[in-house]
């Protein structure tokens, strides 16, 4: 069944708010939350120093340097706001925003410690250094916190971006699905214009058709859409995808092309124009450099201190384990590892001693999918299993996992020898690295995540691998154990 181009008008209709005075108000929001940051920054500097003046020498002027931070405050806003810190593009998305104030910081340091020489102005040098180093903490946490707020909006149906697709219908699928899973992002598929076809195709599409790629403007027309978002092959030559930002000029709809680089990090992509030509180079996967020495040596430093720091509680696990029935402390099982190689992985019992033999009565109630399976109510989780499998605390033992090489703080689950029997061919590329004590999956739902969902999770990260990567998911995965969202 094709939809009709006319059901969008009733919901553009009820649009009280437009997009645009929205995101004025993002960035309103944005500037006096900095404003507040720095402020803080400068008081808290202030406290600070007066408190060290006793140690400070005599010509600091711990006391008559709160004056000298308005000016330090102005020239900081104006960095940020001239290296484009404020732009509605990047606020709520991406790492540039972050980027951007870290840089900006650094940029208006060197900026008023270069005014300072130059003028030879005495300015308490505890105090300045001392503010910075607040501001440069308090700056991104702050944008942190209004990413957060700005992301529930989008998730409730504030700040969307609505947009007409102009693409085939299989890269159509492919977008609208990527977009479906990132609701935070803002972007909403209101529609499509499909080259060739007509707004009358017997088609059946995810959004609503409203004809080729001449019906652009009036699509834009009827959905209120903010952007036109070209993909694949929405257009064969440069001329035609010119033709439509002509036609869209002035009319206040941005034009965005979308090339075929879904699941690539950024990182991996690196423009370059050359005779009019724009040129995507795009590196090569990184899973060489996931199984490689410095993944090695992080799994090994990070883990021995996690051993170190979490041994008590680790004790006191084993403890209510032994003397909760009787049986044993930990439970290994077969799982495969790095190139199909297969090890037993450890964990801390929390089932009954026969799990194993009934798992074939339990089957039928499967809340996953054929190959994995997963129970909500799993009636062979004893009593102390339930606490420790909320909060991921039966995963501990793998630790030891990491240091003898079998496994690695984060990469794709390591999965049952059974269920590598039903994997397709591309899935197997998941086993080129050691698999992880976390990873993507973890801090995306967990067991409530769909099984092809995580493997494309787990696919991503195989090949867009960095030690930064790794620092976030394992930051995300306290959060995520924090909460014991989709663990049971």
């Amino acid at each position: 069944m094709t939809y009709l181009a006319e059901r969008p008008t009733a919901l553009a209709a009820k649009r009280e708010v437009p997009l645009a005075r929205q995101l004025r108000r993002v960035v309103l929001a944005a500037v006096v939350l900095d404003v507040a940051v720095l402020a803080g920054a400068a008081l808290a500097a202030y406290v600070f120093s007066t408190l060290l003046e006793p140690y400070l020498p005599a010509d600091s002027n711990p006391r008559g340097a709160l004056f000298v931070g308005v000016p330090i405050v102005l020239v900081w806003l104006s960095v940020l706001l001239s290296r484009g810190a404020y732009r509605r593009r990047i606020l709520g998305a991406g790492h540039e925003e972050f980027q951007l104030v870290v840089t900006s910081t650094f940029v208006a340091a060197g900026a008023l410690g270069a005014a300072a020489f130059v003028s030879d102005t005495q300015v308490s040098r505890p105090f300045v250094v001392l503010m910075f180093l607040a501001g440069l903490i308090g700056l991104p946490v702050g944008r942190y916190a209004l990413r957060k707020v700005v992301h529930g909006l989008r998730r409730r149906g504030a700040l969307r971006t609505r947009v007409i697709a102009v693409c085939e219908p299989g890269a159509l699928d492919e977008l609208v699905t990527q977009l479906a899973r990132t609701p935070q992002l803002g972007f909403e598929v209101v529609g499509t214009c499909v080259p060739g076809l007509s707004r009358e195709a017997d088609i059946t599409l995810p959004v609503p058709l409203f004809g080729g790629v001449d019906s652009i403007v009036e699509a834009c027309k009827l959905t209120d859409a903010h952007t036109v978002l070209v993909g694949g092959g929405g257009t064969s030559t440069s001329r035609a995808l010119r033709q439509i930002g002509w036609e869209l000029e002035g009319r206040n709809v941005d034009l965005v092309v979308v090339p075929s680089l879904i699941d690539i990090a950024g990182p991996r992509l690196h423009m370059r124009h050359l005779a009019g030509l724009p040129l995507v180079h795009i590196e090569e996967p990184g899973v060489r450099r996931a199984g490689g020495v410095a993944k090695r040596a992080f799994d090994l430093l990070v883990a021995s201190l996690m051993l170190l720091l979490l041994s008590p509680l680790m004790i006191a696990i084993a403890l209510a384990v032994k003397l909760g029935d009787g049986g044993p402390v930990f439970f290994r099982q077969e799982r495969t590892g790095r190139n199909g190689t297969t090890f037993r992985m450890t964990k801390f019992r929390s089932m009954v001693v026969n799990a194993d033999e009934k798992l074939a009565e339990l089957s039928d109630f499967n809340d996953v999918d054929d190959v994995l399976f997963k129970m909500r109510e799993d009636p062979r989780v004893t009593r102390i299993g339930k606490p420790i499998r909320k909060w991921s605390l039966d995963e501990l033992p793998q630790l030891f996992d990491v240091l003898r090489g079998d496994m690695s703080l984060v990469g794709p689950r390591p999965p049952l020898p059974r269920e590598v029997e039903l994997y397709p061919p591309e899935m197997h590329r998941r086993m080129l690295v050691r698999p992880g004590l976390t990873g993507l999956w973890q801090i995306s739902g967990r067991s409530d995540l769909p099984f092809d969902e995580a493997i494309r999770m787990d696919l991503y990260y195989v090949d867009n691998w960095s030690i930064v990567t790794d620092v976030i998911i394992m930051l995300k995965t306290a959060r995520a154990v924090v909460m014991s969202r989709g663990a049971y």
